[in-house]
């Protein structure tokens, strides 16, 4: 009986090229990593001056408010003059909304697109 045995496995070339795409990801995710955690103080920032404000502030309390708390975060990618701040009837909405460059591989970039809007006030429902 003349059986062929076939080898089953990854041939080193196989693994190599695995652990190149791989590491692309992984590498993509460490230099994604510091724009979502600012993200993530922004984010922190707007919800602090909505819960900490009264809904009637003026936007100069309301800039200041958040010039400080971007301050404290360490918020370099935004600025508070940056924030936009509009009034409704008697709500303040107040919206940051800004994109974010991180340079992957040579002139491949990543740009990344936030937008958080939070309410100062409550909206008075019919």
């Amino acid at each position: 009986m003349n059986r062929m045995h076939r080898e089953r496995g990854m041939t080193t070339l196989g693994l190599l090229v695995l652990i190149a795409f791989v590491g692309l990801f992984i590498y993509g995710g460490i230099r994604l990593t510091p724009l979502y955690l600012e993200y993530l103080s922004v984010s922190k920032s707007l919800a602090n001056v909505a819960q900490d404000l009264d809904p009637a502030a003026t936007e100069p309390t309301i800039r200041d408010a958040i010039k400080k708390r971007f301050e404290i975060q360490d918020v370099e990618t935004i600025k508070a003059t940056d924030v936009e701040i509009t009034r409704e009837g008697t709500v303040w909405n107040i919206r940051a909304a800004y994109d974010a460059e991180a340079p992957f591989v040579s002139n491949i970039g990543f740009i990344v697109h936030f937008d958080k809007t939070v309410t100062l006030g409550s909206q008075a429902t019919p």
